[in-house]
């Protein structure tokens, strides 16, 4: 797993708390903590509540609380990079946000199911292992995705059906 992703999301996670925002962790780094295995994340995913229209709204408007994110960010020393998919980086590190709640129609993932962690006083939510299998089948069929990241995502998708539905453990 890669503490340094991790570690980073709970600082960020800990200053979103303290707005009153309790983010999910979504990616690589997520199914890393989920599964104990690790997956070569190339950037931290963090969903936070927005419009659930998505890509519908203007992207300065479809995540709620956006310039108290950026204000967050910035007092981190992250710098906005592009507003539309909501990137920030810093010393290599890329951190997106993304909307919380598009994932009921994207995945049917619905929100009330997502469970809730804490690590001291700080407070996320992580998929679990079906949750993620939703996720990334939905995501496999995403013409974007399946162009520049399918087999990353097969290789998921592949992994947590063994994990789930197989007798003989060894994934």
């Amino acid at each position: 797993m890669d503490n340094y992703k991790f570690n980073e999301f709970i600082k960020i996670t800990k200053k979103l708390n303290d707005i009153e925002i309790i983010p999910l962790l979504m990616g690589s780094v997520g199914l890393e903590v989920v599964t104990g295995k690790g997956w070569d994340a190339q950037d931290l995913d963090i969903h936070v509540p927005g419009d659930k229209r998505g890509w519908e709204v203007p992207p300065e408007l479809n995540i709620y609380n956006w310039d108290e994110i950026v204000n967050i960010m910035n007092s981190m020393e992250y710098s906005l990079i592009d507003l539309h998919e909501h990137e920030f980086i810093k010393e290599g590190l890329s951190i997106e946000f993304g909307i919380i709640d598009t994932l009921p129609s994207f995945a049917g993932v619905q929100l009330e199911d997502l469970e809730m962690h804490q690590m001291g006083e700080t407070k996320y939510y992580l998929l679990n292992p079906d949750q993620y299998l939703s996720v990334y089948e939905s995501s496999s069929k995403d013409s974007y995705r399946a162009d520049n990241n399918n087999n990353k995502d097969i290789r998921k998708i592949d992994f947590l059906k063994r994990m789930l539905y197989s007798d003989q453990k060894s994934y």
